[in-house]
């Protein structure tokens, strides 16, 4: 059977103080789940909230140790209890969402599992540094509550792109969702790379050769960068090269060719298509169709 086309959906925001960067609660069509949002700044005035007083899952988001981005995974029997015990014991993260069920439909078990998938993914997916040392195991579920589990876990993997927290999503999708069509090559300064343009920034292929040496004009961000992706394995050395050893989705085309030739370059000139396009003109005939 062929997969079904995605349908439309609606994603309810509301605001608790009027501003978008204050407590935000989030519902979705169709689905029991409710997530509350807010910075580190205000999770006073967000624990008081009764979703938080609720068993649940969390992540707490914020700087990476090379300026990417982080994330902690945890499950909580009462949601404010834990993210309380975080604010005294965890420095890195800056912002939390806060997942649970309205109908109060998620039990221990439950979030033990929301939280053990979720660990599983981030790491797999290696987009993000992970700040779980461990992985726990998947906790014994009945047939019937793995699959109330794993429709709930489907619908929070909906709502975290939305959040702008992609940790979960493997760059091997993008590639695989997009196809070849719109192959980018760079080849510059040695490095020699294979990419496609996503909708969320550009994802460099699997394989693809990266410069070992970096400019003296590098930035700080890029060097950094370089070496997180060396610790966390996405760069592994091979020969005169740093190899990707599996798909990376970068925020832009011109992080990704820096980090490739090791120094600031232009993305949107430096990829091109077979043909000797450039992206720039591929993006700017887009633009001009549209109009």
């Amino acid at each position: 059977m062929s997969p079904q086309p995605s349908k439309p959906t609606w994603i309810r925001l509301l605001l608790i103080d009027g501003t978008p960067d204050g407590i935000r609660v989030i519902e979705k069509s169709n689905w029991t789940g409710v997530v509350v949002v807010a910075s580190r700044s205000n999770l006073a005035a967000a624990i008081s909230r009764d979703e938080l007083s609720r068993p649940g899952v969390y992540v707490l988001t914020g700087p990476g140790k090379s300026g990417s981005s982080r994330i902690y995974i945890g499950e909580a029997d009462i949601l404010r209890d834990r993210l309380k015990q975080h604010a005294m014991k965890r420095d890195f993260w800056t912002s939390f969402a806060a997942f649970t069920s309205s109908n109060e439909g998620l039990n221990k078990a439950h979030v033990r599992y929301l939280e053990a998938s979720l660990i599983r993914l981030a790491n797999s997916a290696n987009q993000w540094e992970v700040e779980n040392n461990t992985t726990p195991p998947l906790p014994p579920l009945s047939e019937a509550d793995r699959a109330d589990a794993d429709w709930f876990l489907n619908e929070m993997l909906v709502i975290y792109p939305i959040l702008g927290i992609d940790a979960f999503e493997a760059a091997s999708k993008d590639v695989v969702s997009k196809g070849t069509d719109e192959e980018y090559i760079l080849s510059q300064r040695g490095a020699k790379a294979k990419g496609i343009e996503v909708t969320d920034g550009f994802v460099v292929k699997h394989g693809s050769c990266a410069r070992t040496a970096e400019v003296n004009s590098i930035q700080t961000y890029l060097h950094d960068l370089r070496q997180q992706l060396i610790d966390r394995g996405v760069l592994k050395r091979e020969g005169d090269y740093y190899v990707f050893t599996q798909d990376y989705r970068f925020a832009s085309p011109s992080t990704a060719a820096g980090v490739l030739v090791g120094g600031p370059v232009n993305g949107r000139t430096a990829w091109k298509t077979a043909e000797g396009n450039t992206l720039k003109m591929i993006q700017d005939a887009r633009t001009e169709a549209s109009g």
